[in-house]
């Protein structure tokens, strides 16, 4: 349903301030807390075992769960890989900064396109109230020098540009069988160092190609402990976007045969271990209770791949779709002395609400000349009020599937991914599901409730009439 028919068919302030040191164990006096962000790449919301995993074991996230947040309801902002790292890099929905595509739904190697010098990253805005910026893993924002982490707010990055099925070797006739016998040199893609050197100039490298995606996992959390314990004595912020378990799959040596759910599980349970490294120097260099750790997905899981595409548990279909199996993710927040442990919350979250949130734990302030989509969350962390969070937007590309409102959630289009779950279907009128009760969106009950379902599509309408959306990035195909 095109934006115009869409349209027809429809009829906080940011209170958070610098945490008081006292506030957090061990927090140095007068610093504001270290954030360190993981985010995986097509790993499901029922791949953890805190989120009812049968056979994949992952201690280190289970320890983030029982000693802090665990959140039911946290979303991100695109089904896919580029446009929803760019919802929660720059706290706002892909649709308003051209993050996004209609004819292709992801950046590709060589694309002209990618993040707009005007964006304000979350590294950008935490760097100007002084903390050290870090990334380790993939960008996908765009690969050409003027697109890298360096040039958008990050003091170091060390990862690849996109994603590591890109750059094939491969005739297209073979690519699909090689995801079930992967070998490194089927695609070829660049493993980069990029930092600011002491003059301010950024110089970059590429360390190996094709890189070593068997030994990537353990060298993204090796890196990351080189510059936390490098930083230590200052704020710093570490980035790490896991490049698996998107396909293709591998992982080191010592984690073969590591799972009982075969190679997606031994995938998952290094990512587990390198979240277990960096708690662990977190404790040993005496700043775990002065730093906020998250952990999340980018999407939903790649369920065209099968057993080797994770699993959303209850909820309904994977990754490339706006039913919540491709957009409810996993969220761990972890901040001893400051979150409590063993907290379950039902309230509703993004991954846009992490600038809010962490720029304002900062001492910092969120822009103001420009449409935020970003809440601060802060008040649930500490236990000292309710989420301001009640609406989630769900796009794909720049046109509005399907909204939610409390526990209410209607769908005006639904449309398959990979050669799953049909074609494109308008619905007049809309879906309606109550997520409260139905998790896996299964039973409609706009005939039975059609007062939630005017509010629902009202409240749809009324954001819609806020966005004006920017032209694609992705759509301007590809260039040298």
């Amino acid at each position: 349903m095109p934006r115009a028919c869409f349209a027809l068919l429809l009829v906080s302030f940011l209170a958070a301030c610098a945490p008081d040191a006292q506030e957090s164990s061990g927090a140095p006096s007068g610093r504001p807390p270290n954030f360190i962000v993981f985010f995986a790449d097509d790993l499901g919301w029922g791949d953890l075992g805190s989120y009812g995993a049968p056979v994949i074991r992952t201690p280190h996230l289970d320890r983030m769960a029982a000693e802090g947040q665990r959140w039911t309801n946290f979303y991100v902002t695109a089904s896919v890989c580029s446009p929803s790292r760019a919802g929660l890099l720059t706290g706002r929905l892909p649709v308003r900064n051209g993050l996004y595509g209609d004819q292709v739904r992801v950046l590709f190697p060589d694309f002209v396109g990618g993040i707009q010098d005007e964006e304000i990253t979350l590294a950008e805005a935490l760097r100007d109230v002084g903390y050290a910026t870090g990334m380790f893993g993939k960008w996908h924002l765009g690969d050409g020098p003027r697109y890298l982490p360096t040039r958008h707010g990050f003091d170091y990055w060390f990862g690849i540009p996109y994603s590591n099925d890109m750059m094939s070797t491969l005739p297209r006739e073979e690519r699909r069988a090689a995801f079930l016998d992967p070998k490194i040199e089927y695609w070829d893609v660049p493993l980069i160092r990029s930092e600011r050197d002491g003059a301010g100039e950024i110089v970059t490298e590429t360390l190996e190609q094709p890189a070593d995606q068997t030994t990537i996992t353990k060298r993204y959390a090796e890196e990351a402990v080189d510059f936390i314990r490098a930083h230590r004595d200052e704020p710093f912020f570490v980035y790490v976007p896991h490049s698996m378990p998107h396909v293709p799959l591998f992982r080191a040596p010592g984690f073969e045969n590591h799972s009982g759910a075969g190679l997606y599980g031994d995938v998952i349970e290094e990512i587990d271990w390198s979240v277990g490294r960096i708690l662990d120097t977190l404790e040993e260099e005496g700043i775990a209770g002065n730093t906020v750790v998250f952990f999340s997905s980018d999407n939903g899981p790649w369920t065209a791949f099968r057993t080797q595409g994770g699993l959303a548990g209850p909820l309904r279909e994977g990754k490339g779709m706006t039913w919540d199996g491709g957009m409810r993710v996993p969220g761990l927040f972890w901040w001893p002395g400051t979150i409590a442990p063993e907290v379950v919350t039902k309230e509703i979250g993004s991954t846009s609400d992490l600038f809010a949130t962490f720029v304002g734990m900062a001492g910092g302030a969120v822009p103001d000349d420009r449409p935020m989509d970003s809440f601060d969350l802060a008040p649930v962390l500490r236990g000292s009020g309710e989420g301001p969070r009640e609406e989630v937007p769900f796009y794909r590309g720049s046109e509005l599937y399907a909204y939610r409102v409390g526990n209410y959630k209607a769908h005006f289009v639904t449309e398959g991914e990979y050669g799953l779950a049909g074609g494109r279907q308008e619905h007049d009128p809309p879906l309606l599901y109550d997520l409260s009760v139905d998790v896996g969106e299964q039973w409609t009950i706009a005939t039975e409730q059609p007062e939630a379902l005017a509010r629902v599509t009202a409240r749809a309408a009324q954001h819609l009439a806020g966005v004006e959306v920017a032209p694609s990035q992705f759509d301007l195909r590809t260039g040298g």
